[in-house]
């Protein structure tokens, strides 16, 4: 048995993160400001770790979350490109410091592994598809800077101090518990939130637009193996199917899988998005054998499931 700290364990993908964990049956810490997660999504393992109410920029609460810790899955951030081109300081300032704090003193803990939830937003609009990790970065966004300013200062703890680090950039994770009701709610849940709702949602742009849409419980996967991956230090990988739909076609598929029949509205095109997002994740299946193990489809139907009992509840 070894012992983790989540950061932001009781956000979307990080309380999936803790929760896997505990199944596992290892010990588990969860820090977290519920400044966007909510208690209520470690309600089913909550007995299962140990919850530490604390900012990832707080020396005092990141080293008090770290004793005696052997892993980092370091997924706190405020994630969202518009929240960024509102806020510009403040999501710089919890991303970028928050970061350069857990890594420092994770550092000084002596983590055997610290991994870190990169973002896909760092490549930008490049037309070339599928994208790679040698590619140039682009970001079109404060948020997408932060992000990608994260794996920097991975990689250089990595090469200057020996820490070691792995940079996972996600692709448009979606499943249980991705909150709908916040104002820079992603995609998915909003679409079948509002349909579940007889409302009818919102697409941005022509609905064109593609991603590489990788359900929740494959990226839960990509942050255990890379954990204890060896001679990776200081990378970063692409964490996705390998796959893209367009909005229109996802749309589609939520509305067949809710039942219900409700065009959708179309407004002008958001600023900071990209149009097309595809992965290439072969480094991933190379460094730690990643693999797709949940399909966009299944995930979709799983995720569905898993609103509409919320809902009825």
């Amino acid at each position: 048995m070894h012992k983790f700290l989540v950061t932001g364990g009781a956000g979307f993908i990080g309380s999936n993160i803790a929760e896997a964990l505990v199944s596992k049956g290892e010990e588990v810490v969860v820090l977290d400001d519920l400044s966007t997660g909510h208690e209520a999504n470690m309600e089913s393992f909550r007995s299962g770790v140990t919850f530490v109410n604390g900012d990832i920029r707080d020396a005092e609460a990141a080293a008090h979350a770290l004793e005696g810790v052997d892993y980092v899955l370091h997924q706190a951030a405020l994630a969202s490109v518009p929240r960024s081109i509102e806020d510009p300081v403040l999501v710089n300032d919890v991303n970028v410091n928050g970061t350069i704090n857990m890594l420092e003193q994770s550092r000084l803990a002596g983590v055997k592994g610290f991994v870190y939830a990169a973002s896909s937003s760092a490549y930008g609009d490049s037309e070339k598809l599928p994208k790679h990790e040698e590619m140039l970065s682009r970001p079109l966004s404060p948020y997408a800077v932060s992000k990608l300013t994260g794996e920097y200062y991975c990689s250089v703890f990595s090469t200057v101090y020996g820490l070691p680090t792995l940079s996972l950039r996600y692709f448009n994770v979606f499943g249980p518990r991705q909150d709908p009701a916040s104002q820079y709610a992603a995609v998915v849940p909003i679409f079948i939130s509002k349909l579940l709702d007889g409302e009818r949602p919102t697409i941005f742009g022509d609905g064109e637009q593609s991603r590489d849409f990788t359900y929740v419980s494959n990226v839960v996967e990509a942050n255990l193996l890379a954990a204890r991956s060896a001679g990776a230090a200081g990378q970063m990988v692409n964490i996705a199917c390998g796959t893209r739909y367009t909005l229109n076609d996802l749309y589609s598929r939520i509305r067949s899988l809710v039942g219900i029949d409700i065009e959708p509205l179309y407004e002008n095109p958001r600023t900071g998005d990209v149009k097309h997002s595809q992965a290439d994740v072969e480094r991933a299946r190379e460094l730690f054998g990643f693999s797709c193990g949940v399909s966009f489809e299944e995930g979709l139907e799983k995720t569905v499931e898993w609103y509409r009992s919320c809902m009825c509840k």
